[in-house]
């Protein structure tokens, strides 16, 4: 848990033009976003574009991974699905090894009531070799994971937090009023980092820190050293920036912020397409 404050980064796939993952642009990805200061990465979640990358993409992603941050940051390793035995048949088949934790996000489509979302993680938590995260974001998932339901679950021994994403402050509030003191909140929006931490987040798994990840990261951790001042200044200037990530889809306006810099192509999988050429010159004005 100890190793799982500050900024954690939802890493993108790099892609070719032509579809294929592109391992060395995830490389330099890699070397990027840690040397840029973020506290540890998260890999294969939806900013991945977990959808459309096959078993055998994610299993040799992971692995490079492991091989290339060679300890320098912790990893986090994304596990979720709407079939629960499903998931946890994966829980058991997927090499963790040398993972913190894995963060998995309520079940899609299926809509499952409290009571449901209740048992779907309490038996993941059961089954899982690792520590694991709750990920709440209803936009995708349909259905939200209550405060009441969190504080339930966070009395799991092994689940040890939440990723935060309804948009819901209230919500997040009655969480970080509540929960034990060594249940991590972490923030699933970017731009209410700075609030969540002042009310005692533990920091943010971040879209905008794939491209941004020095002054991102500097952002959380004044934040999390009570600098407010300085903080602040660093979250303006990703209020004009942070709508362009999301206008045509994530993780599509993060991807051409970092071709915009040479770290990867723009490209994404069907059903996503790329950047058009109006965003993309937005978001070249304002880097």
């Amino acid at each position: 848990m100890n190793q799982l404050f500050g900024t954690g980064v939802a890493l993108i796939t790099p892609f070719t033009a032509a579809g294929a993952v592109d391992y060395p642009a995830w490389q330099r990805l890699l070397d990027f976003v840690i040397e840029g200061g973020a506290e540890y990465l998260v890999l294969n979640g939806t900013t991945g574009e977990s959808p459309t990358t096959t078993a055998a993409e994610k299993t040799e992603l992971l692995r490079q991974a492991k091989a290339h941050v060679a300890g320098r940051v912790p990893l986090v390793y994304g596990i979720g699905g709407n079939d629960t035995a499903a998931v946890e048949r994966q829980l058991h088949e997927t090499d963790l090894e040398g993972i913190a934790a894995i963060l998995s996000a309520s079940p899609a489509y299926n809509k499952p009531s409290q009571a449901g979302l209740l048992a779907h993680y309490q038996r993941l938590a059961d089954a899982a070799p690792r520590p694991l995260l709750l990920y709440n974001v209803p936009g995708r998932t349909g259905s939200n994971l209550s405060a009441t339901t969190t504080l339930q679950l966070a009395q799991h021994p092994n689940i040890i937090g939440i990723k935060e994403a309804s948009g819901n402050v209230e919500q997040g509030l009655q969480i970080l009023a509540q929960k034990p003191a060594d249940f991590l909140f972490l923030s699933g929006d970017d731009m209410l980092t700075v609030p969540l931490i002042a009310c005692g987040a533990a920091g943010i798994i971040s879209v905008l820190g794939n491209a941004f990840p020095r002054r991102f990261s500097d952002m959380t951790r004044a934040a999390l050293a009570g600098d407010y001042a300085r903080a602040q200044r660093e979250l303006w200037y990703f209020v004009g920036l942070n709508p362009l990530m999301y206008e045509e889809g994530n993780p599509v306006g993060v991807k051409a912020a970092l071709g915009l810099q040479g770290i990867c192509e723009p490209a994404v999988r069907l059903p996503l397409v790329p950047a058009s050429a109006g965003l993309t010159e937005r978001i070249k004005a304002l880097l």
